[in-house]
């Protein structure tokens, strides 16, 4: 079966791991990446840079596939812009699974969302669009991630939790069963949430309320 083309939209450090996972699925050919004109990188693992967002309408007419691989710590909005930008242009933006994670059959991965390698995804876990789950994350049974989030390295996200829109939870932070986050809600690494958040926009980090945007 012949691979289909893809384009990557973002030449950072989440891009090397984006072409990690894709080259591992085999399904796929990195076409090439799409970054800042004034970024002065030229390739990626390999893989050239070969425009700029400028290009998007005109690469559409070549390719009909993409994904937003630059990362998400703290604001979703550039990865929000970027991928509404990519769906107004007619791209298909796929959900990806490394071969090296374990998402249930019984799951749902929203389109443009990518699951690294050694994550797991439990049953009944539904993850909307555009995220990342990313390395040894766990995703318990009956999760409902919001569109836009990122889910770091070892979260470990237990039973029936809630997670709204554009949330970052970060690196070994664990969220007890049952609780509920509001939407664009910030989690700093190692912190153990116990209760629900009910503030948008919020910065928590050893479950104290830091700060509000």
């Amino acid at each position: 079966m012949a691979k289909k083309s893809i384009l990557l939209v973002g030449a950072g450090g989440h891009c090397k791991a984006s072409i990690d996972v894709i080259e591992q699925i085999g399904e796929w050919q990195i076409a090439g990446i799409i970054d800042r004109q004034d970024s002065g990188v030229k390739t990626v693992l390999g893989y050239p840079v070969i425009g700029c967002d400028e290009d998007l309408p005109e690469l559409r007419k070549q390719y009909d596939y993409a994904l937003v691989t630059i990362g998400q710590i703290r604001l979703s909005e550039p990865r929000v812009r970027l991928f509404e930008q990519l769906k107004t242009l007619g791209y298909k933006q796929p959900g990806l699974v490394s071969p090296l994670a374990y998402v249930s059959q019984h799951a749902i991965i929203g389109a443009g969302t990518v699951v690294m390698h050694q994550a797991l995804v439990n049953a009944g876990a539904q993850i909307g669009q555009n995220g990342i789950i990313n390395s040894q994350a766990l995703i318990e049974h009956d999760v409902v991630i919001g569109d836009d989030c990122h889910i770091a390295t070892g979260a470990k996200i237990n039973g029936d939790v809630k997670i709204g829109r554009g949330c970052f939870i970060g690196s070994g932070v664990v969220i007890k069963q049952g609780v509920e986050l509001a939407d664009n809600v910030m989690v700093g690494a190692g912190a153990l949430i116990l209760n629900n958040i009910t503030r948008s926009g919020c910065y928590v980090n050893q479950g104290r309320l830091l700060e509000t945007k």
